[in-house]
């Protein structure tokens, strides 16, 4: 069975997701920031793009992605979209854009006028009001759980959450950087497809943060990343590898896990 794209496929979207998920084809993301790219990422085949907060550390040289403001997710968000043509695409709503749903909404439509059909953001179960406000006004949204940066000074660091009962039960009840088992308990538990990173196999599909996949981001390389680039010898023949890796099960192996 091959992933890549021979021929035009139909646009991603939530509903197929879904499908995904219910069928056991894992999903494919990588983080992505431009139109060179979303193009690039469109024809290998991956299924969604995450245009992530993560462009405060690989694209801006912040050391946080506190830093990182609405105008810029919605800036790279319309380069994105711009280039892509049937992936799902997932802004990230920043820091400090959601502290009431009603805010939350305003800062949504933003990001989904500049092209998201999907927005994320950074929280558990005191975020389910403002969910379920954004998707009752036909936002769709993807929740994050578990290493959410945001909280980096929270936690007092980048740490992985859910090592103990008492975390893992937290996650549990809310449904990156988490223990493999705690990523099937909550996979099993939802309904929804659930992307890991760093939270083991079992998840519905993985991301990546594509600097990290390509191997070009400085500084310590995090356990849960591969570099793809490594024996290939073009950057779509390495997003291709990734593809596969995810489709096939093979990524990530029990070296990427917590």
């Amino acid at each position: 069975m091959t992933y890549l794209q021979d021929a035009p496929r139909n646009a991603v979207t939530v509903p197929r997701l879904l499908a995904m998920r219910n069928a056991g084809e894992k999903i494919t993301m990588l983080t992505c920031y431009d139109a060179s790219f979303a193009a690039l990422l469109d024809k290998a085949g991956l299924d969604t793009v995450l245009i992530g907060d993560s462009l405060g550390n690989v694209l801006q040289g912040h050391t946080t992605t506190l830093p990182v403001t609405l105008t810029d997710i919605a800036y790279h968000t319309a380069c994105v979209a711009r280039g892509n043509q049937t992936a799902l695409v997932i802004a990230d709503l920043p820091f400090g854009t959601y502290g009431t749903p009603l805010e939350a909404f305003t800062n949504s439509v933003t990001l989904m006028r500049a092209g998201a059909q999907m927005v994320k953001l950074e929280g558990g179960a005191w975020l389910a009001e403002t969910v379920r406000f954004l998707v009752e006004r036909s936002i769709p949204v993807c929740a994050h759980i578990g290493l959410t940066p945001q909280s980096v000074h929270a936690f007092g660091g980048f740490k992985v959450q859910g090592k103990t009962d008492a975390g893992a039960a937290q996650l549990l009840q809310d449904a990156e950087g988490v223990p493999s088992a705690v990523g099937a308990a909550v996979t099993q538990a939802v309904k929804a497809p659930v992307i890991g990173i760093g939270a083991g196999p079992d998840c519905s599909g993985q991301v990546l943060v594509l600097h990290d996949m390509l191997g070009i981001f400085p500084g310590k390389r995090p356990r849960f990343v591969k570099n793809f680039m490594e024996g290939q010898v073009s950057i779509q023949a390495a997003v291709e590898a990734y593809i596969r890796a995810v489709k096939d099960g093979s990524f990530p192996g029990p070296e990427h896990a917590f």
